[in-house]
């Protein structure tokens, strides 16, 4: 009977590579997600930032509340832009349709006494029928994105100063201004918190884990590559303590605010759809290299055409919820958002050649330009020089991707 001895100098070679494996999988990790990673270590300290500089005021619960309402409106239209830009092209338009809609929806309820829940599927069904118009000219004519929508840029700004004859019009009905000023009611007991809100994000943490988890599995089970396991639980406990964070912030105020259930709904719809469905990634393969994609069998044409679509709902979206929070019906509304929502994307990871970035990332890169916007007006920064430092993190966060890139073909 033969025998089988031990390595003289220690364990096994296979014992010595598991953990090695585990770092490498773990570096690759980091790797592959390295920008959107970083943006949130860079939210994360943003945040560090202007708390400590401003005396705590900026996590205050009516301060969080008031940037979820603030920016709002910046990541409806973000969602959209973000999907616009990973199909590989850009819209101009979206912060002169915002404003249009909003003066549409302002002659509906309150010139016309319209009521509220009609008026507002009226206006999404306009904003659809706009970016039906403008993704015509661009899937099926060819006119460059940048030429359309700079031309319904000034199109929509002057249309809503015709409609609204250069005044403002208001105020709006009570039920159309909880849309974007509402807040959840309370259930159960009289607490020092709001009830609903804390079960609610009870309910979401555990269901993010339960993704989580789901979604290890299926790696497991396919062969890809898993961070450790003692990663993995640091990751969900981070989660679920971001989460709980959160909530005990607003719960402390007047809970959760309709409009953050209304991103909340289409983050999590727009997330699935570009990660799941077959007309995400359709988008994600004529942005990458439409040719190759066309002789796959995408219609990208007909894609294109649905991404300006989906991209004027959103934007008649943000322009009622802007609406909502001002009461009025402004020609002044709108200026800037399309800026605004580009950066985000860009912040948060979309490429300017087009066939990446993900939702997750402009919620995120909308989130560091709302931080940055209330953290500096806090503190008294002059709106110039805000405007200043927004265009060096926009320029920085592109610049840091590119030599990601260029790292990582080298």
């Amino acid at each position: 009977m033969s025998v089988v001895e031990a390595p003289p100098n220690g364990p096994t070679p296979g014992a010595q590579k598991r953990p090695n494996a585990s770092m490498d999988t773990l570096r690759q990790a980091l790797r592959a997600n390295v920008r959107q990673y970083g943006m949130i270590v860079a939210l994360l300290l943003i945040i560090v930032l202007f708390q400590v500089w401003t005396d705590g005021i900026l996590l205050k619960p009516l301060n969080v509340t008031n940037m979820v309402q603030q920016n709002s409106y910046i990541l409806l239209l973000a969602i959209g832009m973000v999907i616009v830009i990973i199909a590989g092209h850009i819209d101009l338009s979206v912060g002169s349709l915002a404003a249009f809609i909003g003066a549409v929806s302002a002659s509906l309820m309150i010139t016309h006494h319209m009521a509220w829940p009609l008026a507002l599927v009226i206006c999404l069904l306009v904003g659809a029928a706009v970016g039906a118009w403008q993704g015509y000219w661009i899937a099926y004519i060819g006119v460059p994105s940048f030429i359309v929508t700079l031309a319904g840029m000034l199109v929509f700004r002057g249309g809503t100063g015709i409609i609204l004859g250069s005044q403002s019009i208001s105020p709006f009905p009570r039920g159309f201004q909880k849309i974007s000023n509402g807040y959840l009611p309370d259930i159960g007991p009289n607490t020092d918190f709001h009830n609903l809100t804390l079960i609610v994000s009870a309910v979401i943490a555990g269901l993010v884990v339960w993704q989580q988890i789901r979604d290890r599995r299926l790696q497991v089970r396919y062969g890809f590559a898993t961070i450790p396991r003692g990663w993995f639980i640091a990751k969900c406990a981070a989660i679920v303590g971001a989460i709980a964070l959160f909530a005990f912030t607003l719960a402390s105020y007047k809970g959760i605010p309709v409009v953050l259930i209304i991103l909340g709904v289409l983050f999590v719809g727009y997330s699935f759809m570009m990660r799941t469905t077959v007309f995400g990634r359709h988008v994600y393969s004529i942005g990458g290299n439409e040719p190759a994609a066309r002789l796959s069998g995408v219609r990208s044409k007909r894609v294109t055409f649905y991404v300006f679509v989906n991209m004027g709902v959103l934007s008649a979206l943000a322009g009622m919820v802007y609406a909502a929070r001002l009461n009025a019906g402004t020609p002044q509304a709108g200026i800037n958002f399309e800026l605004e929502a580009i950066a985000a994307a860009f912040i948060g990871g979309a490429s300017a050649s087009g066939g990446v970035g993900t939702v997750l990332g402009a919620i995120i890169g909308g989130l560091v330009l709302g931080v940055l916007n209330n953290g500096m007006s806090l503190v008294g920064i002059d709106i110039y020089y805000q405007q200043v430092i927004k265009g060096l993190v926009l320029l920085g966060a592109v610049g840091f991707d590119i030599y990601n890139k260029r790292k990582a073909g080298s």
